[in-house]
């Protein structure tokens, strides 16, 4: 970042600021192709199971969310520039090897693929998952530190709608320019998605927002924003803003920090002193002094007690005790609390993020990877004429509609956080409602689907909802831990969709796997098996107790047509190619579904908890702001 920049930011709407934003958003529609619909042409190439297709799936998704806190510290720190370089080559090696898998296809004489060679893709798909994340930690990096609050949810929620919107964009070219040519669409992928991270290199990075300086607002201590006081919000690790201004009678001391108190779950980052100045100058003669000014703390004018005063003669007018000092730079210019390290990982509300979004994550991620097969099992049941070609354009529908509804549900959801906060006067938690209830009734209605041409109405929810959960999730992370260290808080967030897509994604693929017709295992398969144990026995059991827990409520007329369903697997199968997909429709995969609803009415439940703690931090912070300020004198030593 220019110093220029840091000592006078532009205007918001000036040419540098939109540069970098909109760079931003063509950074993050690179960097969401890990949803992009190849996976089934890929297991049909190099014929994969279902539990492999989706460990190649979930190979990218812990690229993504595995690498967020190291991507996020290294933003914190060192600025987007490195990141952009990371992405360029991994997604330019990631999908250029997996393209090479799939002209390559299975050497002769051989019916699955091997364990080493299928270690090579799974890493390759590793590497377009740690590209992509590169790219949007970035991107969104720059944003949130270039945007005042009360725009910043809604500017942050428009860059991570590019991400959103990757896979579409990605499937409309290749649709359009390369039909049914997969290999072409890998190129595209490698090609177009390396390309934006050199755009990104030149032109992403924070630039502070403006800011308001006026001699009245020193002297009163009223400013009028919290980011009026020079530097844009976060852009410092926690550092003040200093001023040079005489040191008379009449200078403002800093207040004790009303909303210090023992019960608050987010405590303040102690700041360490480097070194304890004089406290008064051996001339004992009036100079001009630096005072801290941080953001949002009440400044008291100088009229001690005649005890006190006689302190102060001692000690003079610069004498604030070491706790307030701590307490105040504690806390961001824009006044929420800096919390990151040891103390993040202390806080219930950290924990409570982390569960919410792991269940809700994890039910996206599982019909996000699998819709393909969803869309398979519904289009061949019971039919004759099946057509490879209609099924994959089917899949290209669910596709593009759950990649233009998550563009649609981030950027969406960043308004009406905004104005739930701005005009309702409302904590921006409150929506975790709203997007949990937006999942529920997702995975309900996808429960009630028998026809594929109606998959669209589930896919639409789905993606809405999972648009609107990372479109709302960094918001909160900056409320609830503040700037500074958001890419960092961020990415220990971002770790939760690790477990739950892992967990819900492999019950899908034993799901789909255990109603097939094939129970051969590859050395590969085997090899996942072995290697993954821990998590496919969690999935097997979880699912085995919610179909358990519903089989009762079956009646007898359901249990008899699926009977001849089995039966007739072959003429049902028509003309899919691969033995490995699951055909008999809804029976494919509606005890994971069940598994994923129960999730989400849990994630539900702990977002109602969130918000009440939420609501009732904010009327206790507000309960603080009549009390009286304190000025705490340093103790003699």
């Amino acid at each position: 970042m220019h110093s220029s920049h840091a000592n006078h930011p532009p205007p918001l709407f000036s040419f540098v600021r939109i540069s970098s934003f909109l760079t931003s958003i063509l950074v993050a529609l690179a960097s969401g192709t890990n949803y992009v619909p190849y996976g089934p042409q890929l297991g049909a190439r190099l014929q994969l199971t279902h539990t492999q297709i989706n460990v190649v799936g979930l190979s990218g998704n812990i690229g993504v969310y595995g690498t967020a806190p190291i991507w996020g510290g290294l933003v914190d720190r060192r600025g987007p520039k490195m990141l952009m370089v990371i992405s360029f080559f991994s997604l330019l090696i990631g999908y250029l090897g997996i393209r090479q898998f799939f002209i390559n296809g299975l050497p002769d004489g051989t019916s699955e693929i091997g364990t080493f060679s299928f270690g090579l893709l799974v890493l390759c798909g590793l590497l377009t998952g740690i590209g992509g994340n590169g790219g949007l930690v970035g991107s969104m990096n720059a944003t949130a530190k270039s945007f005042p609050d009360k725009t910043r949810a809604t500017a942050n929620g428009i860059v991570i709608s590019g991400f959103g919107l990757s896979a579409f964009l990605f499937s409309t070219i290749a649709h359009t320019f390369f039909p049914g040519n997969t290999s072409s669409f890998l190129f595209v992928l490698a090609v177009g998605t390396a390309l934006p991270m050199i755009l990104g290199f030149l032109f992403v990075r924070p630039i502070p927002p403006p800011h308001i300086t006026s001699s009245s607002d020193l002297e009163d201590g009223t400013p009028d924003s919290p980011a009026s006081y020079g530097v844009g919000e976060g852009l410092g690790p926690g550092s003040p803003t200093t001023y040079s201004v005489d040191n008379t009678s009449h200078t403002h001391l800093l207040a004790r920090d009303p909303d210090e108190d023992e019960d608050d779950t987010r405590p303040d980052i102690a700041i360490e002193l480097e070194e304890e100045e004089p406290l008064v100058s051996p001339s004992h003669v009036q100079v001009p002094s630096d005072y801290v000014v941080p953001g949002q703390v009440e400044a008291v004018a100088l009229s001690p007690t005649r005890a006190g005063f006689a302190r102060h003669r001692s000690h003079s007018s610069r004498s604030i005790s070491r706790r307030s000092v701590r307490s105040a730079l504690g806390k961001a210019l824009d006044g929420h609390p800096n919390i990151h390290g040891k103390r993040l990982f202390k806080s219930p509300d950290f924990w409570l993020l982390f569960t919410i979004c792991s269940l809700l994550s994890g039910t996206g991620i599982m019909y996000i990877n699998n819709v393909g097969a969803v869309t398979q099992a519904l289009f061949a049941y019971n039919n004759p004429n099946y057509d490879e070609v209609k099924a994959a354009q089917w899949q290209a529908t669910q596709v593009s509609t759950v990649s233009v509804m998550n563009c649609a549900g981030r950027i969406l959801i960043g308004i009406i956080a905004d104005f739930v906060k701005g005009k309702l006067r409302l904590q921006r938690s409150t929506c975790l409602l709203l997007v949990a209830v937006m999942f529920i009734v997702s995975q309900v209605v996808c429960l009630s689907i028998e026809s594929v041409r109606d998959l669209w109405k589930a896919s639409a929810l789905l993606g809405i909802a999972y648009g609107g959960l990372f479109g709302l999730f960094p918001t909160l992370v900056i409320e609830w831990f503040g700037l500074p260290h958001f890419s960092e808080n961020w990415g220990f967030v971002s770790l939760s969709p690790m477990l739950g897509g892992n967990i819900f994604s492999l019950a899908f693929g034993r799901n789909l796997d255990a109603h097939g017709t094939d129970d051969d295992a590859s050395p590969a398969a085997a090899a996942i098996a072995t290697g993954s144990s821990a998590l496919a026995t969690i999935a097997s059991t979880l699912t085995s107790a919610v179909a358990s827990a519903t089989a009762s409520s079956s009646s007898p007329s359901s249990t008899n047509e699926a009977s001849p369903t089995l039966t007739s697997g072959v003429h049902a199968r028509a003309g899919v190619p691969s033995a490995h997909h699951c055909i008999v429709g809804r029976e494919c995969y509606t005890d994971s579904l069940r598994l994923t609803t129960a999730a989400c009415v849990v994630a539900l439940a702990l977002g109602v908890y969130a918000t009440w703690r939420d609501i009732r931090r904010q009327r206790r912070g507000a309960a603080r702001e009549g009390l009286p300020a304190v000025v705490i004198w340093q103790d003699e030593e």
